[in-house]
């Protein structure tokens, strides 16, 4: 592991995501955004034993130029502030003419009023682009992100958001038969490259055994346009003004933070990581790694799962976990290859981590919350059960996953009915599904002879 000082760092990352022949106006105002989101997301990585990346989940690191040196240099030490603490902000190559508010594109993301979505002259729309994509290549990244179908019939828009990007699109011969625009874009990029779908505003029509694609702008489309920073600094605007203008009511100010931070390089791997040094080790222990455009969902899984945490301790009465790792992947592929699981599973326990299908997948099935909190029985209760039949620790897991009890109503637990006097399930059947449905049967089976040793007054740890 390297060291470099911070305003190295920034140096790097301006080399990496500012506009060409940008004027010094321009890579003030983007230093200041890189430094901010630096510190305001460090520990994203903490997962996997470092703070940033240096790909675009985190930011672009390459070689500094003599103008980026001199930009860190002349910002060093300023971030945006809300209030006192650093702000959450994010920058894009190219809004498209229109900025994009988080939640458009992280569901659940806060949407402050700093980030707001509303239109930019200054980036004029640019760049537009247009794609042709094989209906065989668009099934295939389709099918690396989850969904299931041997056949695509069709792809057509059927809503679009306030800033007029593709809200959701119906995949006709496919499950789930629809998908965000964000997350169609992201499925297209992984599998076959992002030079095809650059943003989310497009329009799409069918060409023969081909789908084109015709859109304008570059990325998520939240917070500072690279694009349209550029254009106001040509024309003379300075930092202040650009980064008042992106980011309204916030406030650019020096705190006291460390200027340097340690960079280590991966043994065989280009990818950087970078570790800050400044403040103390993280308050929470749940730690998230998530993979590239899920950029903006870190907070909001890390509080869902600390709530799911706190809630399952309490009833189960055991403490919280020192640590929990959860791992949401690229693709459904790769999660079948981390974990073994077949694709019709949702996540997994491997080497004490919670490894989990991509994110766009589990929302799409409507089942995120109820696998996190699935799979965090198993940590909580495998330390007791571990040596059980394997229906018992599904069956713990089953039951105590289901929706939060609400105030004055019973429990509500997942809707399994099985068979009267069905027998419980033999731990092959629980440990490799031939299908989704004798998994769903397996796990019903499970469910019902746990629960009813519980309905007979039995605690959790003594059911055998």
């Amino acid at each position: 592991m390297t060291t470099m000082p911070l305003e190295t760092y920034v140096a790097r990352v301006l080399a990496g995501e500012a506009a060409r022949d940008s004027q010094p106006a321009a890579l003030d105002a983007l230093a200041i955004t890189v430094r901010t989101f630096a510190i305001a997301n460090r520990g994203r990585h903490r997962a996997d034993g470092f703070d940033l990346c240096d790909q675009t989940h985190c930011q672009v690191v390459r070689t500094a130029t003599a103008a980026t040196g001199r930009a860190a240099q002349a910002t060093a030490g300023r971030v945006l502030l809300r209030g006192r603490d650093v702000a959450n902000v994010y920058y894009t190559a190219s809004c498209g003419g229109r900025t994009e508010i988080p939640s458009a594109v992280w569901p659940g993301h806060e949407d402050p009023p700093y980030l707001p979505s509303r239109d930019d002259d200054a980036c004029g729309g640019a760049p537009a682009w247009a794609a042709q994509i094989p209906e065989e290549d668009l099934l295939r990244a389709l099918r690396a992100s989850g969904f299931r179908g041997e056949r695509l019939r069709d792809v057509r828009i059927v809503s679009r958001n306030g800033s007029g990007r593709v809200a959701r699109l119906r995949v006709e011969g496919l499950q789930p038969e629809q998908i965000s625009g964000q997350d169609l874009r992201v499925a297209v990029g992984r599998t076959l490259g992002w030079q095809h779908i650059k943003s989310s505003a497009f329009e799409l029509r069918k060409q023969g055994d081909a789908y084109r694609f015709s859109g304008h702008g570059s990325g998520h489309g939240v917070g500072m346009c690279v694009i349209g920073s550029a254009k106001l600094a040509a024309d003379g605007k300075d930092a202040d003004y650009i980064l008042g203008r992106y980011f309204p009511g916030l406030k650019i100010s020096r705190p006291n933070i460390t200027s340097r931070t340690e960079v280590g390089v991966k043994s065989g791997s280009s990818q950087a990581e970078v570790r800050l040094e400044s403040g103390s080790s993280p308050t929470s222990n749940v730690w998230v790694s998530l993979p590239d455009d899920d950029v903006g969902e870190q907070a909001t899984i890390t509080t869902q799962t600390l709530k799911a945490r706190d809630e399952l301790a309490r009833t189960l009465g055991v403490a919280p976990p020192a640590r929990v790792t959860l791992r949401f992947h690229p693709t459904t592929d790769d999660y079948e290859r981390a974990t073994g699981q077949a694709w019709f599973t949702s996540g997994a326990i491997v080497n004490n981590e919670l490894h989990l299908l991509p994110l766009a997948v589990l929302r799409e099935r409507g089942v995120l919350d109820r696998t996190i909190r699935h799979e965090l029985v198993h940590v909580m209760t495998d330390a007791t059960l571990g040596r059980r039949a394997l229906w018992v620790r599904e069956g713990a897991a089953i039951y105590f996953a289901g929706e939060p009890p609400i105030p004055g109503q019973p429990p509500q637990r997942p809707p399994f009915t099985p068979e009267p006097r069905a027998s419980c399930p033999d731990d092959n059947e629980l440990r490799r599904p031939v299908s989704v449905g004798a998994l769903t049967n397996a796990y019903a089976r499970a469910h019902a002879c746990f629960a009813k040793q519980i309905q007979s007054g039995r605690n959790w740890k003594d059911v055998r």
